[in-house]
């Protein structure tokens, strides 16, 4: 049997993962390409699970996935194995005939060449990875935000979380910092918070209104908690605060209202917030007061907003 035959009729290459242990995927659609990366190993289990793209929610088998890169990789292991049979087989016809007697020719066949180049490649690196909460696959994408490839369970929830923790995690540091420090790790924390809680709410609206086929406003914001919540309550006919008693959404509206004065102010109190954070402590001129405990009853407060909006705004199970 040749080199040529032992090949057989189907060949089987390898596409090892990275050094984190994940494999990229790209997504079939023209319109979206989005790379991303899974481990493999992790999250569901199962023959025939189908794959779906974290960017544009597109879902169907896993053998779509196939990068470029991936592709070329495996079509040049395929051709080197094939040029590498070829050349293996034409070199056993290899003869040499030398000359016999004064005017003799003599005749010789050699085989050259080498067999077609592999095309290696690298997985790209990405931005964010994440642990699904719902399924335990890990992922890594571009951006934050995105379906989980296994579940299709939207990441909104998991990376609001990791968000606050880390807020969580700046307030311990500023309890144990001198007071201008301490002073400037909560202002941060507060700010954090409300940023991480803005992205979360504009996302979580995006693909809900998106479900609903739905156009998404390019103003969406989540920064001005009554201004979000008429927007949502407009949008996807639910009451933003419904999940809150009127005291808890009061410290809400607040504290977000002192992150404006953060960002805007320097901190410092204007007539506007006088009129609508209803502040005791505020004095027009002087510099707002931040307290630990109001940032981390903040956080709990928004944990349970965001939940609340989650669900209420999940399509329906058919």
């Amino acid at each position: 049997m040749s080199h040529l035959e032992r090949l057989g009729r189907r060949m089987e290459v390898l596409i090892k993962p990275d050094g984190y242990g994940f494999i990229g995927r790209e997504c079939p659609v023209k319109e979206c390409l989005g790379y991303f990366k899974i481990a493999l190993g992790t999250g569901l289990k199962g023959a025939n699970l189908p794959c779906t793209c974290p960017y544009c929610g597109h879902t169907t088998r896993h053998d779509r996935f196939w990068t470029k890169e991936q592709i070329a990789y495996a079509r040049s292991v395929a051709f080197n194995r094939i040029t590498e049979a070829v050349i293996a087989d034409l070199r056993q016809l290899e003869f040499t005939h030398r000359p016999r007697g004064p005017f003799g020719i003599g005749l010789s066949m050699r085989v050259e060449g080498t067999p077609h180049p592999i095309r290696y490649y690298r997985e790209k690196r990405l931005e964010t990875e994440l642990v699904c909460e719902n399924c335990s696959l890990r992922y890594a994408i571009y951006g934050a935000f995105g379906y989980c490839p296994d579940c299709r369970i939207h990441n909104t929830t998991n990376i609001l979380g990791k968000n606050f923790d880390l807020v969580g995690k700046v307030l311990s540091l500023a309890e144990t910092a001198d007071t201008d420090l301490a002073t400037h790790l909560i202002g941060n924390a507060l700010e954090d918070a409300v940023s991480a809680f803005d992205g979360f709410g504009r996302e979580t609206c995006r693909v809900a209104l998106v479900a609903q086929s739905k156009p998404v406003p390019e103003n969406l914001s989540f920064q001005n908690l009554a201004g979000a919540q008429r927007n949502v309550q407009s949008l996807l006919n639910y009451d933003l605060a419904s999940c809150l008693s009127s005291d808890e959404w009061a410290l809400a509206c607040r504290c977000f209202q002192k992150r404006h004065l953060l960002a805007h102010k320097l901190g410092v109190v204007d007539k506007k917030y006088i009129e609508q954070a209803q502040d005791p402590e505020a004095v027009i001129g002087r510099k707002i007061r931040i307290r630990t405990d109001e940032v981390r009853d903040l956080v709990a407060i928004l944990r349970r907003l965001g939940s609340s909006l989650v669900q209420a705004t999940a399509p329906a199970k058919p």
